[in-house]
């Protein structure tokens, strides 16, 4: 289950996305067109998806040193070779569907813009009974909620080298399960709507060991007031993947793990209404659909 509840943490996760510029030089996508594109070749991770939520794959061109791509301020991950350079964009979920654009910087020329579509997408609804203090926060769980706030900025603005491959970034399932609730999901927790679903829900037992679905290194772990007992992992390039409600962290900050290691156990801590694992992606400070890394 997400970890936003108010209008203020929404506020930040907007701060932290997409930001648009004025139209001036088009992107192509490599993928078919946005509506389709979540269903594009399999061989291509993550797959693209222009929608809000979703992650565009922009070619630079080639080039023989590797350009460096930013939405806003926030740097973007670039992969490829001299012959193709790729950016991969992740979209927020509270992206406004029409144009949107990147600015792209390659060695010897001056920095270009480069614009491309986002597609509308309508998500479903959920409507979940939590606990109430959850919901209505005291002032004490307040103030820890605006703590955690303030500390996981700085955890996803994490952009660190060697950038992966993009010929690995297919993802393991961390745990398997039931997907109990779906990316993006509109949710209304006691009668209250709250933000958007930001990562992928996956049914499982308490102690149901959870695994990295790709090499990374621990960057932050904590008991936080919505999250519960959490783990987040630097998959490089602001890639960052986020492992919420675990009943046990198997791992420390600092350390390394290979694709299958455990990083912890499944549980029902944070604000939660049964174990399960919730999993989420981020690309470029923002939270995207994990099954775009997935195999169908």
């Amino acid at each position: 289950m997400t970890t936003h509840s108010n209008n203020r943490r929404s506020a930040l996760f907007a701060a932290l996305g997409l930001l648009a510029w004025p139209a001036s030089f088009a992107a192509r996508p490599i993928a078919p067109s946005p509506a389709t594109s979540a269903a594009s070749s399999p061989e291509v991770w993550p797959r693209a998806a222009q929608v809000p939520g979703g992650v565009a794959r922009l070619s630079l061109g080639p080039a023989a040193v590797r350009p460096a791509a930013h939405t806003g301020d926030v740097p973007l991950l670039v992969l490829g070779d001299a012959s193709e350079w790729t950016a991969l964009v992740g979209i927020p979920l509270a992206a406004v569907p029409g144009e949107a654009s990147i600015m792209v910087q390659t060695e010897g020329k001056g920095p270009r813009q480069m614009t491309y579509t986002i597609a509308p997408k309508r998500y479903s609804e959920q409507r979940l009974k939590v606990s109430p203090k959850t919901v209505d926060l005291s002032p004490q769980d307040q103030a820890r909620y605006e703590r955690e706030r303030d500390h996981q900025a700085v955890v996803i603005a994490t952009f660190s080298t060697p950038l992966p491959q993009a010929s690995t970034l297919r993802m393991q399932v961390p745990v398997p399960g039931r997907r109990s609730s779906s990316f993006g999901l509109r949710r209304v927790f006691n009668g209250q709507a709250r933000n958007p679903h930001s990562g992928m829900d996956i049914a499982a037992g308490t102690g149901t060991p959870v695994t990295a679905p790709l090499p990374g290194r621990v960057i932050d772990t904590g008991d936080y007031f919505f999250n519960g007992n959490t783990v987040w992992l630097d998959h490089g390039g602001g890639l960052l993947t986020m492992y919420c409600h675990l009943s046990a962290t198997d791992v420390k900050t600092g350390d390394v793990l290979k694709t299958g290691e455990r990083l912890g156990a499944v549980g029902a801590t944070g604000r939660v209404t049964g174990p399960h694992l919730h999993w989420g992606v981020m690309l470029n400070r923002t939270m995207v659909d994990p099954a775009l890394f997935l195999a169908a």
